[in-house]
């Protein structure tokens, strides 16, 4: 080997591949390939660089590109929560008034309840006590015939086909505005019987199951029987449960007070209920028995 082969720069060169042919130089029109990947080229950027954020974001969103699932769990969604909206404010109208009740008021509701459940565990012993006695009876067919007699008793008077007396209370509405409606003797009606009315007559028509209430020409109308004020209600039941039901926070009484009617109670231990009704026959329903 020469002293010209051993310098580094021939050596480097022997050992290097054929030079290759130069590059042909890239189209005008195509990107630079100078251009780092996952960049936008540098038009785009430049058209790019003058949007907001704004508008980059309302490109982005629309137009929606929503698949069949997205869209179904969307309408999921919607319904969702459009039923817990309906049921958050339907709980919002009905509690409203308790939460506006005084401490007194709250109390004296959960009275109430107190009473209605003793009320009906009290029928439930009672019904219980007919069983028993029927069922241990030496003359069973003598015990059926008087529980029969008591129970034609007990109708008779729900029905108004008699009269009947026993502890209860009067309730008098003055109405000089003419403000009270069918409606709301027909509210005061079912308190009463919710909270154990047993017989009620109002301005001397007897109130039953079948009862209806109608406006007639600034007054109302029982069964159509027409009644003016003042409204006078006989009721036969336990007073203790039956006044405290009418002046309940959101009641019979706060209703008509705010029509600017007077509402007074008055308890008694002996209140006749002597208007009557007619038995009326069925039409087409008779006794199994028949």
């Amino acid at each position: 080997m020469s002293d010209h082969d051993g310098q580094p720069s021939n050596r480097l060169r022997k050992e290097l591949p054929a030079e290759l042919p130069p590059a042909r130089p890239p189209a005008e029109d195509a990107p630079s390939s100078d251009t780092p990947a996952g960049e936008a080229p540098e038009g785009d950027r430049s058209a790019s660089a003058g949007l907001t954020g704004r508008d980059r974001l309302f490109a982005g969103l629309w137009p929606p590109r929503l698949t069949r699932a997205q869209l179904i769990v969307a309408l999921l969604l919607f319904g969702l929560g459009f039923g817990l909206a309906v049921q958050v404010a339907s709980n919002s109208e009905s509690d409203g008034a308790l939460r506006g009740a005084r401490q007194e008021d709250l109390v004296r509701i959960l009275d109430e309840l107190d009473d209605r459940t003793q009320r009906l565990e009290d029928e439930k012993q009672g019904l219980e006590k007919q069983r028993d006695e029927l069922e241990n009876s030496s003359d069973q067919a003598e015990e059926a015939r008087r529980q029969t007699l008591e129970k034609e008793r007990q109708l008779g008077i729900l029905a108004g086909t008699v009269a009947a007396q026993g502890p209860g209370i009067t309730v008098t509405i003055e109405d000089t505005k003419g403000a009270v409606e069918a409606d709301m003797l027909l509210d005061a009606i079912q308190e009463l019987r919710a909270a154990g009315a047993e017989a009620i007559q109002v301005n001397g028509v007897r109130v039953v199951a079948g009862t209806y209430l109608t406006d007639s020409d600034k007054s109302v109308s029982v069964d159509g029987n027409k009644i003016n004020a003042p409204y006078r209600f006989q009721v036969i039941g336990k007073p203790q449960d039956l006044e405290p039901a009418l002046n309940i926070p959101g009641g019979v009484v706060q209703t008509l007070e705010k029509e600017q009617a007077t509402v007074t109670v008055e308890q008694s231990s002996k209140i006749v209920v002597d208007a009557l009704r007619a038995a009326e026959r069925p039409d087409y329903a008779r006794s199994s028995s028949q």
